[in-house]
């Protein structure tokens, strides 16, 4: 059933909008203290918006990629690319792992791990190229197989799904030791298999495996295993050491703020004593700085955003479309999720961003791109999508376009 195009969910446009905005307030409001510590331990020369003006531009770049995918390639073109897209992207990665190896000058590389790309001062990381691809390319196949009437067969289903997956898993968590992202990848893979009509039981198979092989690769990695037993002391009221230091202080940050916070341009912890307080501990300083309802008040708005995706979803008849909705939906939630509870000693520390608020360019470049690709498909939504896909059992009475007595998406 085709529907007729109408007004988009300005719900999701305007939650997103709205990270970005205080996104660039919490790095107003750290950046200088962040240029200073840098100035003073590595002897560098950052000037006191230096970082501002960074998160700035990456701001202005995502507004381009969210409404390029909002607004001006139609999605059909979009599924269209979905495995050449994929092909670049795992190319990408392979690249950065080969170059990785040989100590190109053009790879990026901190704690022993190479992720960016790095062109003068700009860098650049394949994983969030992946993530995206990964999203349109299933999208398209489970659409297909779907269509074909073959999900859930092992040649035909589950044999290009594992080597599509397992190689996309492996050049991130084992060729780039990214663990954050493969995390993403994971909630990516199985959200999207959850509603495409896999089986129950080879849906728990499958998860259990994978989720074996998650902590074999945690297990059999040291620097993963300290993190593990750094969490672990947290929890069990251990004494502080150099390996719990990260969390100490992510927690002591949130403590600090208690209700209210201690205002923009107080914090102690961005100063020098939280690591990462700009990237993947951000979250921490909005506690700090914003206090408990600075903090109640951004979750809120993520929640606000992921229901709206997936009423979205709920009311889209077309696979595909519902297919992106729900791995975009997967993949924001993954990092919300591991973010906040990484920065609440609820999961072991993990390198992952918060969508839309960390600094940097290529995370919320991608993730922009993805959640404007949602807006656009917003426009199709209609009643039957809504009564077909969540109640099957009304008999499939026909209705009108969900838009079709209104032109306001409710």
């Amino acid at each position: 059933m085709k529907n007729r195009k109408h007004k988009s969910d300005l719900v999701i446009l305007f939650t997103t909008l709205g990270l970005m905005a205080l996104g660039l307030i919490i790095i107003f409001s750290i950046g200088p203290m962040r240029a200073n510590v840098l100035n003073n331990t590595y002897g560098t020369n950052y000037d006191q918006n230096y970082f501002f003006w960074g998160q700035l531009r990456s701001v202005v770049l995502s507004l381009i990629a969210f409404f390029l995918a909002f607004k001006v390639i139609p999605h059909q073109h979009i599924r269209k690319f979905a495995k050449p897209l994929l092909i670049f992207a795992l190319a990408l990665s392979t690249l950065l792992w080969v170059l990785s190896m040989n100590h190109s000058a053009i790879v990026k590389c901190e704690l022993g791990e190479c992720r960016w790309f790095q062109f003068g001062s700009v860098s650049f990381q394949p994983a969030e190229v992946l993530k995206l691809a990964l999203v349109i390319y299933l999208a398209d196949f489970l659409s297909r197989k779907k269509a074909d009437g073959v999900v859930g067969k092992f040649q035909e289903f589950w044999l290009p799904l594992a080597i599509v997956c397992g190689l996309s898993l492996g050049l991130v968590v084992v060729a780039q030791g990214d663990l954050g992202t493969g995390v993403a990848l994971i909630a990516i893979i199985f959200g999207m298999l959850l509603v495409s009509g896999v089986p129950a039981w080879q849906y728990l198979i499958v998860l259990i495996l994978v989720l074996g092989v998650a902590v074999g690769s945690v297990a059999i990695s040291s620097h993963r295993m300290e993190r593990v037993n750094a969490w672990i002391t947290t929890l069990t009221g251990g004494d502080p050491s150099d390996s719990t230091y990260h969390i100490d202080n992510a927690m002591l940050a949130i403590g600090t703020g208690g209700f209210s916070g201690v205002g923009i341009g107080n914090s102690v912890q961005a100063t020098g004593y939280l690591p990462e307080s700009i990237n993947d501990s951000v979250f921490a300083i909005m506690g700090e700085t914003f206090g408990f309802m600075g903090l109640f008040f951004v979750i809120a708005i993520f929640c606000i955003m992921l229901l709206r995706m997936l009423k979205v979803a709920s009311c889209t008849p077309d696979d595909n479309n519902r297919f992106i909705i729900i791995g975009v939906f997967s993949w924001t939630l993954a990092q919300v999720v591991v973010n906040i509870m990484a920065m609440t000693a609820l999961v072991p520390v993990t390198g992952i961003t918060l969508p839309l608020l960390s600094y940097g360019g290529t995370s919320m470049i991608f993730i922009s791109f993805a959640i404007g690709y949602v807006c656009q498909l917003s426009c199709y939504t209609s009643r039957e999508g809504s009564i077909h896909h969540e109640n099957i059992s009304s008999g499939g009475r026909q209705r009108g376009s969900y838009h079709s007595g209104r032109r306001r998406h409710s």
